[in-house]
């Protein structure tokens, strides 16, 4: 039985491609892993994406074990930087939604403005994913990665005034459908 191996025996299996071992791993590790998630989101539904993505991570890298430091704190590692990364998308995320929200909220805070806030922020997801594959990407590498336009642009392999021009047009694209969206809801109060 997997579980009856070694650890050190499970990843050179796992190494050698065994799903079995990794299964093994993952049984071993899984408590550990969503209990550091879930201690550093709070949420379970994050920290069970955070796990996923943690195992995900695992089973793709576990060929570069080199067990330079033992298996655990190799895991650990790698769970704290899921978390990170967790992190820094749901903060580059919401800056964005803020904005697009607080130029179509009114002054007066109610109720129903929070109800709208989040029925917005799924209409503004549904507009971004609506934009043409190359504004989409650089709209998601600027403010869901925090790239700068240099960045994006090694990236994606083309100049930075390129990519100054596609967030230009994708702004403008945002900005026409998200006003028509503002429109309706202002009628609909």
């Amino acid at each position: 039985m997997v579980l009856e191996d070694t650890e050190q025996e499970l990843i050179e299996r796992c190494q050698r491609g065994d799903p079995e071992a990794f299964r093994g791993l993952f049984e071993k590790h899984k408590d550990m892993v969503y209990s550091v998630a879930l201690r550093y989101c709070g949420d379970t539904a994050i920290a069970q994406d955070i796990a996923q993505d943690t195992f995900l991570k695992l089973f793709s890298t576990i060929a570069s074990f080199r067990g330079d430091s033992t298996f655990d704190a190799w895991l650990y590692r790698m769970v704290v930087n899921s978390c990170f990364d967790q992190k820094r998308r749901a903060r580059r995320l919401t800056p964005l939604l803020d904005e697009v929200l607080a130029a179509l909220r009114t002054p007066d805070v109610s109720v129903l403005d929070e109800v709208l806030r989040s029925e917005m922020s799924t209409h503004v997801r549904d507009v971004v994913e609506s934009l043409a594959p190359d504004q989409r990407m650089v709209i998601v590498l600027r403010y869901t990665q925090g790239l700068s336009y240099d960045e994006i642009a090694e990236i994606l392999g083309c100049a930075s005034g390129t990519i100054a021009s596609r967030l230009n047009r994708a702004h403008k694209v945002l900005q026409r459908r998200l006003s028509r969206l503002a429109g309706a809801t202002r009628k609909k109060q």
